[in-house]
């Protein structure tokens, strides 16, 4: 696929005829591409545990995050209602010699590891299975797709595809390096590993690697390796459930067209009716992957059930 850089909004328009999956569940779906993850995609996710070996798949939840503020995007705030202290010195009015502690925490749901929800993008007005986006998502929430929907279904084969290790230096890709199809294609034969229907796919660039080394920096919404817009056919084709990366925002950045806003997600999100992960770190378990030659296994990922949201943190959990 050709792009011309100076025509996002033709570029968009294309993608999204061509890879509609619009009706294709019916008109009321509200699951989109997680309708490929079936009992039978489960059970043979399940065999693919051997070991036994669990991988967290999250960052940690905490104020030393990445998040600067962004269109109010901050870092979770941790608050203690009750600690070791008001046990032992505060009197809290327990028999017996009873103590105990509590917490809050107070963060946007999309400022660490998470999943964007199929409210989340809109093209046009037009959200997820062509529905009028004013009429999905109000003040109340997202009334017809919102997260709680993805509480069950979200468990099966998890495929890694290290294109940090494959094409990068010292397993990191550059900032502003534009994953192709050919790039993908290529990272799974490296691995010996295919992907297809039903599978979440795993996208380990190597930028949080960097991050973790260097400093957040711009990690929240600057430069950043990532999926090429051109991938769109790929993602639709494959007929995956679920794609994941170790990025703030899936595709590359700065996005490939002059004037152009994460034009990728305006196609995936609305038209193909892909689930999307962020910021997931994938770095143990690629580093487990590279060393045993195995790059699929079963992988949990349910978002937290909260009602109405149009995206959750999660915390995925790799099998192997």
């Amino acid at each position: 696929m050709m792009l011309d850089r100076t025509d996002p909004e033709g570029a968009i328009a294309e993608a999204a005829a061509a890879c509609s999956n619009w009706g294709r569940w019916g008109d009321d779906d509200v699951l989109g591409t997680v309708n490929f993850i079936d009992e039978a995609k489960r059970r043979e996710a399940a065999a693919l545990v051997r070991r036994g070996i669990p991988f967290s798949l999250s960052q940690r939840f905490d104020t030393d995050g990445p998040q600067k503020g962004w269109r109010r995007r901050t870092n979770p705030v941790h608050t203690m209602t009750d600690t070791g202290l008001d046990a032992v010195h505060g009197g809290q009015g327990f028999p017996h010699g009873f103590g105990g502690a509590d917490d809050v925490i107070a963060m946007p749901l999309q400022c660490s590891t998470q999943w964007d929800g199929l409210g989340h993008i809109f093209d046009h007005g037009r959200a997820w299975n062509g529905r009028p986006a004013d009429k999905v998502v109000t003040s109340l929430g997202d009334l017809v797709t919102g997260i709680e929907h993805l509480a069950a279904p979200v468990a099966g084969r998890g495929v890694l595809l290290d294109v940090g290790r494959v094409f990068g230096q010292e397993g990191e890709l550059p900032d502003g390096f534009a994953i192709t199809e050919e790039h993908l294609t290529a990272t799974a034969r490296a691995h010996g590993v295919a992907v297809g229907r039903g599978d979440i796919v795993c996208v380990r660039t190597g930028q949080l690697t960097r991050a973790r080394r260097d400093g957040w920096g711009d990690y929240a919404g600057g430069p950043a390796p990532g999926l090429s817009f051109t991938t769109a056919g790929w993602l639709h084709r494959t007929e995956i459930a679920a794609v994941a990366t170790d990025t703030w925002g899936f595709e590359v950045r700065p996005n490939e067209f002059e004037n152009a806003f994460q034009p990728l997600h305006q196609v995936v999100i609305p038209h193909i009716g892909l689930l999307i992960g962020e910021m997931w770190d994938l770095d143990a378990l690629a580093a487990h992957c590279a060393a045993d030659g195995v790059h699929e296994f079963l992988l949990t990922a349910a978002p937290l059930p909260v009602t109405g949201a149009v995206g959750s943190p999660v915390n995925p959990i790799a099998i192997k």
